[in-house]
């Protein structure tokens, strides 16, 4: 099932359908997303989102924790020119800085020049995980969605770790849907594509994956619990910006469009501004104001 959060008629409301195809149905105004993936039944009394109806994309959920994943495509080691890692690399994204389709990703061109694109298949975690045997890791998978791991390389560069470059306000678009497990048959034959202005700049396979998910699972869980609503980030193919000759960089006014095959496309357009000191997050006056909302 595909599942949202839409907002409509002025209310967040989660939403499904059974394939894109078909219209989306209104869950009851009570339920939501991370209830769901927590445990909760979907339930069984949807209606028809009415036509004519012009519901605005949301962020699907926020999750607790969000895990990165370091170069896990052979291709993107060799633009990084690093060997193959023995052990996953791995690192935190903030869920503050969770965004979704649409939103805006602001960056203050006095803090960063170099703010790069990873678009990435995310895992949706769905019971608490805690040294899970590989073998049985996708079962406790809810589902998967669309990532875009942005980062500010000469942050990561002049820090020596990735903490700031990775974590800054609104550099992890996430969504546009949830697509539960059942009906992604085999998560590792999915196109991972990304365009800056209609330009495609990314295309890759989770084929190519060095650490595949299960793999992934069983690792994280060795060191932390992984809960329901967590999300694990699987890495992203080559074609970043910041390893291009010459090296590229979204700026303000780019459109970034970031597309997981069988899942969907965030869009989000890049814009400068500063953060408002008195604000507490992407839903601030100051961030709303400097992504032009």
């Amino acid at each position: 099932m595909h599942l949202a959060t839409l907002t409509h008629q002025g209310r967040r409301r989660l939403v499904g359908r059974l394939a894109p195809q078909h219209p989306w149905r209104l869950a009851p105004p009570s339920v939501t997303l991370a209830e769901v993936i927590a445990g909760g039944a979907l339930p069984w009394s949807w209606s028809e989102l009415p036509i004519g109806a012009d519901p605005v994309p949301a962020l699907p959920y926020r999750p607790g924790a969000l895990y990165g994943v370091g170069p896990n495509y052979p291709e993107r080691l060799t633009e990084m020119g690093w060997e193959r890692p023995a052990e996953p690399i791995l690192f935190p994204k903030l869920s503050s800085s969770v965004i979704g389709s649409g939103e805006a990703i602001v960056f203050d061109p006095g803090l960063t020049q170099r703010v790069d694109w990873e678009t990435e298949l995310a895992v949706v975690i769905g019971s608490e995980a805690r040294r899970v045997p590989e073998a049985d890791a996708l079962r406790y998978v809810f589902g998967y969605t669309v990532a875009n791991d942005i980062s500010a390389r000469d942050l990561q560069e002049r820090d020596g770790q990735w903490m700031r470059g990775k974590g800054l306000d609104t550099f992890c678009p996430l969504g546009p849907v949830v697509v539960t497990a059942d009906e992604i048959l085999d998560p590792h034959r999915l196109r991972i594509r990304t365009r800056v202005n209609g330009e495609t700049v990314q295309d890759g396979t989770t084929a190519d994956m060095v650490f595949r998910i299960p793999a992934l699972i069983a690792y994280l869980s060795r060191f932390f619990t992984l809960r329901a609503g967590d999300v694990v980030l699987t890495g992203t193919p080559a074609g970043c910006g910041d390893f291009m000759r010459p090296p590229r960089a979204l700026r303000p006014g780019d459109v970034l469009e970031s597309e997981v095959e069988g899942i969907g496309c965030l869009v989000n357009p890049v814009r400068g501004g500063v953060r408002d000191d008195t604000g507490t997050g992407a839903d601030s006056p100051g961030y709303q104001e400097a992504a032009g909302r």
